[in-house]
């Protein structure tokens, strides 16, 4: 009888081949679909801004947006809120959120981006990003603005590069991931976050994070 496989290796195999299915994707079509829609920045800094404001960035982005600012890696981004606790009181969570200041994002002020040339992936193709290789679209008052074939091939092709590495970095993060036993909470003081990425776990003392514990704590 053939031994059951591991889930890991079920979600690698179906994570290869989704990318597979992505490399053939059309920039051509995606660029059709986006001009079907419509879309012209208006330059509001709406997906700037905001409470709901979160932009998840890789490894890759981060170095370029440390490069640009010179600022460090926990300056620049900084842990989700929405993980597991396992039986030795550390947090586990998965990924990195650009830091914020306030309600929106802290390199957008005066109307413009200061990082815009190194700027996420996830911010250049706002509103548009691909689900299982459909687009899908988010709110945003841009939609319905006209848009030539030329910029909507350019924005398909960000778009489709955004969708590529998306999965490769869930192909690496799931290769390196390594399960935990769940449990509760360590007493204020021990325990440390840890965040998996595409490149491993990377542990974090609470202090280096001041509030993040309280939060990940009641989840707001």
């Amino acid at each position: 009888m053939k031994e059951e496989e591991p889930a890991s290796d079920e979600r690698l195999v179906a994570l290869r081949s989704r990318l597979e299915a992505a490399r053939d994707l059309s920039t051509e079509r995606i660029a059709t679909e986006i001009r079907e829609v419509g879309f012209r920045c208006l330059r509001c800094g709406e997906c700037c801004r905001g409470e709901d404001n979160s932009v998840t960035v890789f490894p890759s982005e981060i170095r370029r947006i440390v490069c640009k600012t010179g600022k460090s890696w926990l300056e620049v981004v900084e842990p989700p809120q929405l993980g597991e606790w396992d039986s030795k009181g550390n947090f586990h969570t998965l990924e990195w959120r650009l830091r914020k200041e306030g309600p929106g994002c802290r390199y957008y002020s005066d109307c413009r981006c200061s990082i815009y040339p190194d700027r996420p992936l996830l911010c250049r193709t706002y509103p548009f990003y691909l689900e299982d290789g459909d687009l899908r679209v988010s709110e945003c008052r841009g939609l319905g603005g006209a848009i030539e074939h030329r910029a909507a091939l350019r924005l398909a092709s960000v778009i489709k590069k955004r969708y590529l590495t998306e999965i490769e970095e869930s192909i690496e993060l799931v290769r390196r991931y390594r399960d935990f036993e769940r449990g509760r909470p360590s007493p204020e003081g021990e325990g440390v976050c840890i965040v998996h990425d595409s490149e491993g776990e990377h542990p974090i003392g609470w202090n280096r994070i001041p509030d993040r514990r309280r939060r990940c704590l009641l989840g707001d």
